[in-house]
């Protein structure tokens, strides 16, 4: 690479970076995205493909996943090479009555909010899947979720940027960033120079290490998860499910389970793929950048998927993988530029739904690197919103 310009430089190679880069170039931009690894080879490898609405705080959070939802709907029909895109709508199923109640108010937010959400009773979950434990008492349905293959559909966005003149380099780790005095950015990598106009953070788990070459604390934390992959014989279902108690573990409450359970946050979420294949989750913890598989939180992902589907307990287990979520607080992504540092944009925070976020996101990035108005608010994804927060710590 040697000495370099561009308009715009992304810092990062993943599914975030792939969705800023492809819409940067649809505005005829000139783009250049620098990954210190391969592409789409961090939390976008080791990941499941939703793009989900059913997960989503009602209001302002669900409605951002609807207009990705439908953006990525598009692209489906627009990219040159496919992505296994399927909608065949998602589930949550419920434990206990409780559960069953809480389900229905949920319901009704969504619904209030103007998303397509329905209750389900035993009947339901019962024709859903026959592997379904017999006690479950039902769950909730969202017609609009969607699948897709998150792998394929990063190198997709990709390809057709590449096509619109994006330059891609991989293997080539930002290690300085400095503001000029004429405002362009003098960006050091491992391969070269890189003056750019403007700055993108795109670097998932790494955005902090990024802002703190500009002086700005971000505060985003990695958050691990394990997936289990494993094989079927016969169709234990069509579609994405969670267990309700998904929702309680992803915003932090208490649930009725056990203490190991609890400890690792783990929570059914079950998805087949086009392989015939599926994939288990979830947990959930705070171990700093380690990846290692640790068996015993394995242990309780199957655990808990054995008490929503007691027949997978014959089921093979083909690989076990970890990987990291880019956390921030408030469970929304910073999606925003930072004023203190003209030219500078960060997009990164998603947690868990990097891949449902990722097209609303480079939509709006894009939207304000052209300065166009944004299709969603951008008030709620604001870096300000963490400032008074970041300056106290």
């Amino acid at each position: 690479m040697r000495n370099v310009t561009t308009e715009v430089a992304v810092i990062g190679g993943g599914i975030i970076g792939a969705a800023i880069t492809y819409y940067l170039t649809q505005s005829e931009m000139e783009v250049m995205v620098l990954e210190k690894g391969e592409l789409v080879s961090g939390t976008s490898s080791k990941c499941d493909g939703n793009i989900l609405a059913i997960d989503k705080d009602p209001g302002f959070d669900s409605k951002m996943s609807l207009e990705s939802q439908k953006l990525v709907k598009e692209l489906s029909q627009k990219l040159e090479l496919p992505f296994e895109y399927r909608s065949p709508g998602s589930i949550l199923v419920c434990e206990t009555e409780d559960e069953m109640e809480a389900a229905s108010k949920w319901v009704n937010r969504q619904r209030e909010a103007g998303l397509s959400f329905r209750m389900l009773d035993r009947q339901d979950i019962r024709q859903e899947s026959a592997y379904f434990a017999d006690d479950l008492p039902g769950g909730l349905e969202c017609e609009t979720d969607a699948t897709v293959n998150p792998y394929m559909f990063a190198f997709s966005l990709f390809h057709d940027a590449k096509k619109k003149g994006a330059k891609l380099f991989p293997n080539t780790e930002v290690k300085t960033i400095k503001r000029k005095n004429d405002g362009t950015f003098n960006i050091g990598t491992t391969t070269g120079t890189v003056t750019a106009n403007k700055v993108i953070n795109a670097a998932g788990v790494w955005a902090n290490h990024i802002g703190r070459m500009l002086d700005v604390p971000i505060p985003i934390v990695p958050r691990k998860g394990h997936i289990i992959v494993a094989s079927r014989s016969s169709p234990v279902g069509m579609r994405k499910v969670m267990e309700f108690g998904y929702l309680i573990s992803k915003f932090g409450g208490e649930r009725r389970v056990e203490e190991d359970i609890e400890k690792y946050g783990a929570a059914l979420v079950f998805e087949p793929t086009e392989s015939q294949n599926f994939l288990i989750g979830s947990s959930r913890e705070f171990v700093g950048y380690d990846t290692t598989v640790d068996f015993e939180v394995a242990r309780c992902v199957a655990k808990r998927a054995i008490r929503f589907y007691p027949k997978m307990s014959d089921m093979m287990v083909i690989r076990t993988y970890a990987g990291l979520r880019p956390w921030t607080e408030d469970h929304l992504p910073i999606v925003s530029p930072v004023e203190e540092v003209p030219g500078f944009y960060i997009a990164a925070g998603h947690e868990g739904d990097g891949i449902s976020l990722a097209a609303i996101t480079g939509k709006v990035i894009t939207q304000l690197v052209m300065g166009e108005k944004t299709t969603i608010p951008v008030e709620p994804l604001s870096y300000n919103r963490f400032k008074k927060k970041v300056a106290k710590k």
